[in-house]
């Protein structure tokens, strides 16, 4: 009786799971579905998950100029990979430290460091520091460098690496290593789930930040893929206002049921978010200890 009350409870919670799962996967599937459906399809019968007619006119749109796009998906890699593989190391860098007791004005370092989320210099100041100071614009590294510090990441590898037993470092002491090799044969390989959170959360940052290249790039090849795709649907939203107020060139475009807007939208976020449903995965296992462990214990 008892086995199959088991059974029952079991079974519930697998329904229960499926459903979630379901909900979950069915947006996904929707705007997956809609970027291959025709847009007067679209615009007659709605979003369906099974379209009418296959129809590729929104990737074909988008990628009218596929060396544009791909030479984009190139800069937002390179900014994706550089950035969080630097930002990783030194924020750790900083971390590690931070977690030893016996580390000189720990407590004014770490107010100074815990200063600065309470408190920024402001968009305007940021822009002529990194524009007539710096001389970052039009450069990949106003991509990468003023962020390569993020404060609550520091917090969260400062958390976990005070986790990891302090016995662990003076028995390599003991043996002749240094603290250098000591963080970097030891702690860090220890630390995976803290360093894949901290890792996947600046990489989705970096992948889906756009402001940083309408405000600091005008050099067309340095520009990322989500301003790329910003700039691809105002263009057709400027299109859809001059055809709709009757400013459009006489045969240039013949309706506005021709211009694929909804659909190009979706197909937009198939791909923008293509790679990232690739990496994930990879960093799933790590993601909810490392950031369980970093945010619970002080």
């Amino acid at each position: 009786m008892l086995a199959k009350k088991r059974w029952c409870s079991n079974w519930w919670i697998h329904i229960l799971f499926i459903l979630m799962c379901a909900a979950i996967l069915f947006p996904f599937l929707l705007i997956l579905a809609v970027s291959f459906s025709n847009e007067k399809d679209v615009a007659l019968y709605g979003y369906q998950l099974i379209p009418k007619k296959i129809d590729f006119s929104a990737y074909q749109y988008l990628f009218k100029n596929p060396d544009t796009i791909l030479r984009a998906y190139g800069v937002t890699i390179l900014v994706t990979v550089m950035g969080t593989v630097l930002s990783v190391v030194l924020m750790s860098m900083v971390a590690y430290p931070l977690s030893k007791r016996n580390m000189v004005f720990k407590q004014g370092i770490t107010f100074y460091i815990f200063f600065t989320m309470l408190f920024s210099g402001g968009l305007v100041p940021t822009y002529i520091l990194n524009t007539q100071y710096l001389h970052l614009n039009n450069t990949i590294w106003i991509y990468i460098l003023p962020s390569l510090i993020n404060v609550w990441h520091v917090f969260l590898l400062r958390t976990f690496f005070k986790s990891i037993p302090d016995s662990i470092g003076e028995s390599a002491l003991l043996d002749g290593a240094g603290e250098y090799r000591i963080f970097f044969t030891m702690i860090l390989p220890l630390s995976k789930p803290a360093l894949a959170t901290v890792a996947l959360l600046g990489a989705l940052t970096r992948w889906n930040d756009w402001f940083t290249a309408m405000l600091y790039i005008s050099d067309d090849k340095l520009i990322t893929l989500q301003y790329l795709l910003q700039r691809i649907l105002l263009n057709i939203q400027l299109l859809q206002g001059m055809s709709s107020s009757g400013n459009m060139v006489p045969g240039s475009i013949l309706s506005m049921a021709d211009l694929p807007s909804e659909t190009v939208r979706m197909a937009m976020a198939i791909i923008a978010i293509g790679p990232m449903l690739l990496v994930f995965p990879f960093f799933q296992k790590y993601f909810v200890k490392g950031l369980t462990i970093g945010s619970v214990k002080g």
